[in-house]
This record gives structure tokens, sequence and C-alpha cells, in this order.
């Protein structure tokens, strides 16, 4: 008896100890949140309308990104300085699916996938949208090898604080306005569709 009784402890231990050595350890919550954005803002949800119209409208972009916080920080003066790059986010660089061909400052962008990164100055932003797809921040944005348009906008106050960097479109004409707001700050990024 205390031979099987000895057994089954050490046949509890060996089982016990194989799923220690088979957990998972997951990662835990990122500080700065993926997210996306779409335009039309509703067209992920397209399954869910309630008018023939909200059922049939299809993406026409979408943006994946990561949203840091600004943790009472001095975004666009002393966290990210004119001057510099900016992945728009945080962690991975962020992407925009363009599902048709538009229009960027007057040049023809094909659909498909790219990253934005922004040429961050005093009074006005570019906005890059290149071909360097699938990166870590920056780093490797090389802007001559791999920006296929480009657009200098106006940096504009933003009406309350936006504590996690934000992006939302706005219909306009002829297409629509990629808002990008974090802090105290936003930009519209116009593009035609």
């Amino acid at each position: 008896m205390k031979k099987n009784l000895s057994l089954m402890i050490m046949a509890v231990a060996i089982i016990a100890m194989s799923f220690t050595a088979n957990a998972q350890k997951f990662p835990e919550v990122d500080g700065s949140p993926m997210d996306m954005a779409y335009y039309p803002e509703r067209a992920a949800f397209r399954a869910f309308g309630k008018t023939e119209e909200e059922r049939n409208v299809k993406p026409l972009i979408r943006v994946i990104y990561s949203r840091p916080q600004a943790k009472e920080r001095a975004v666009f003066t002393e966290l990210e300085k004119p001057g510099s790059i900016w992945r728009v986010g945080a962690n991975e660089s962020t992407e925009i699916m363009f599902f048709q061909d538009v229009t960027i400052d007057g040049k023809k962008v094909k659909a498909g996938r790219y990253t934005m990164y922004i040429a961050l100055g005093e009074e006005n932003w570019t906005v890059h949208f290149s071909t360097d797809t699938d990166g870590w921040g920056h780093y490797a944005f090389k802007p001559e090898e791999s920006t296929v348009a480009k657009v200098t906008v106006p940096k504009q106050e933003t009406e309350s604080t936006v504590e996690y960097m934000s992006i939302m479109f706005e219909k306009a004409d002829p297409g629509a306005h990629m808002i990008i707001g974090w802090d105290d700050t936003m930009v519209r990024v116009p593009i035609g569709l």
C-alpha cells in the first residue's frame, strides 16, 4: 500500500512538472495598445448594418497603429522634437492600407499597404507614405528610397487634450481627411479618393 502511494505521488509530481514545463508565458499588455481606424468609419461593421447602404459599405482606408499616452509630457517639444522623424504612434511603424488607388498632394498612389512617418516641423508636418513596411519604429526609414508620396500640412491646436494618440477620418471633398491628434496638437491629412 505504501509503495502504491509513493508511485501515485511520484506520478502526480511528474504530471505537474510536465504541465509547468509546457506552461505558456504570455506578454503583459503593452503600454501603447494597438488600434485601427477605418474610412468610412463603420466599414468594418458592415455585417451589422441596419440598412442596405450600411451593409454594402466597403472599406476605402484602414490604419493600424499603436496609441502612446501623453502622461503629462510635453509631447511635441520634448518627447518628439521638431526636426525629427516620428513613426506616428509607438512600437511598430504605423500601417495604412488603401483599398483603391488614391491621390496624395496630387500624386497617384496605388492601392496597397504602406507605412507612415512624419517629419516634424515647428509650424507644418510632412507626412510620408512609404513602401518600407513591417518595421519597428522609424529607425530603418529612408525617405529618399521608400517614399511614394508626401504632403505637408499645418499643425493645429486640438479643442481639448488628447491623452492617447489617435487617428480618425472625416469626409472631405473629394475624399477624406485623416486626422492625427495627440496632446494639444493635430493635423488633417487630405487623401483623394
